[in-house]
């Protein structure tokens, strides 16, 4: 088993402190290999450690994390400047991840947290409400899956 993978096993099994301790030994010795650099971003995050785990999702990205791995990174990072209150940058990032991969619906949420943020409340629950009334395996939502993506863009209309 790699470094790398004993310092995933140890934060899988909830020896957090223990991961992040060994991911920045593993930073240390490559610190531009981008997997190294997420797993230890998300080291941090785990450990509510949303700040300092920051440069180490940036760096990971700008160093060529790909894939699954890139997607997890996006998402971790745009989740991450919004607890922050970074709204602007994780609106940004969340867009960005959306992009790239299109049908990653778990992107969603976040963004439309980070919309709520920014006060666009309005595109915020259109986000939610399609999201929702697309992905849903509730039949009593998928009943009225017309009428609440008809709506979903006309909150504010009053027909009289």
């Amino acid at each position: 088993m790699s470094t790398l993978q004993k310092a995933i096993k140890l934060r899988e099994e909830g020896h957090l402190e223990s991961s992040k301790e060994l991911m920045l030994k593993l930073v240390d010795e490559e610190p531009n290999n981008p997997t190294v650099l997420y797993q230890c971003a998300w080291s941090h995050d785990v450990l509510g450690l949303e700040v300092e785990a920051v440069p180490y999702y940036v760096k990971a990205l700008e160093t060529g994390l790909a894939g699954e791995d890139k997607r997890g990174a996006l998402l971790g990072l745009g989740s991450t400047y919004r607890t922050i209150g970074e709204y602007q940058l994780a609106k940004e990032t969340l867009e960005n991840g959306l992009k790239e991969f299109p049908h990653a619906n778990e992107f969603y949420p976040f963004y439309a947290m980070a919309l709520h943020n920014l006060g666009h409340h309005k595109e915020s629950m259109e986000v939610l409400l399609r999201n929702l009334a697309e992905l849903t395996n509730d039949e009593g939502i998928k009943q009225y899956q017309k009428a609440i993506l008809f709506y979903a863009d006309k909150l504010d209309k009053v027909w009289t």
